[in-house]
């Protein structure tokens, strides 16, 4: 071959780089953030301190307000230790469901776990895991949040992306007094609209149950009965307690289907 001509039809091509998430041909973002907020388990890889071998274990995840992962971890397991000496880890969420594994969605999430005495984690982990109430004040345990850096979606057939930490999570300024508001609406709503509740979820695409809110953020609610979770978007994202309740009346409304009480 002449110099300066180019073998095209043998060259070699590499790997397929994954688009950054505002780029994507499909929600990559949206998707993301519903991986985060709906899984309720996950892979967490961590680092052997001694040789700097990969270390993977299955944990119980939830998500703080603006969607940071928050675990409950015991300092007598291999992974907490390992966190103490290197906080660097990532956390698998992955859909499941029937058929190939790898044809359903799933996201990594990269960054730095650290521990959080924030009142907040631990009544939104319990929220989500009720069971874990029984021993998350066990002296050993302790809640940690897996700091965002960067994430990475698969999310089916042809479809991946990468995310920044931004786009991972809620910028939650100009949310404050919503978040303030949180726990005191999630016990309202409870109590006293688990009907509209139930009609939320079913509009969201899930089975009917006895559906109970466990949080709720500018973005969406996070439901859960039983083992299973579903999210449901607002219309519109909402800042402050007026919006908020705005937004779920007309929502109930919408979704009514026999009566159920509008949220008051």
């Amino acid at each position: 071959m002449a110099e300066g001509e180019t073998n095209t039809g043998s060259e070699r091509r590499g790997p397929a780089v994954p688009l950054p998430a505002a780029e994507a041909p499909f929600d990559a973002i949206g998707l993301a953030r519903h991986l985060l907020r709906s899984i309720r388990s996950g892979a967490l890889a961590t680092l052997d301190p001694e040789d700097g071998t990969p270390f993977v274990s299955l944990v119980t995840i939830a998500t703080d307000v603006d969607g940071t992962p928050l675990m409950l971890l015991s300092r007598l397991s291999a992974h907490t230790r390992n966190l103490l000496k290197d906080p660097r880890a990532s956390l698998l969420f992955s859909a499941g469901g029937k058929g190939d594994p790898l044809a359903h969605p799933r996201l990594t999430v990269t960054g730095r776990v650290a521990q959080t005495a924030e009142p907040r984690a631990r009544a939104r982990f319990i929220a989500r895991h009720p069971k874990s109430k029984l021993y998350a004040d066990f002296p050993d345990f302790g809640f940690f949040g897996l700091e965002p850096a960067a994430g990475h979606l698969n999310g089916g057939f042809a479809k991946a992306a990468v995310l920044t930490a931004d786009e991972l999570r809620l910028d939650l300024t100009g949310a404050e007094a919503l978040v303030a508001g949180e726990a005191g609406a999630v016990e309202h709503m409870n109590a006293d609209h688990a009907d509209a509740l139930a009609l939320y979820a079913v509009a969201s695409g899930a089975e009917p149950g006895p559906w109970r809110l466990t949080g709720l953020d500018p973005e969406g609610m996070d439901l859960l009965t039983g083992d299973r979770t579903v999210r449901v978007l607002y219309p519109e994202p909402v800042r402050e307690m007026g919006a908020l309740r705005k937004v779920l009346v007309t929502m109930a409304a919408e979704a009514r289907k026999g009566g159920a009480p509008e949220p008051g």
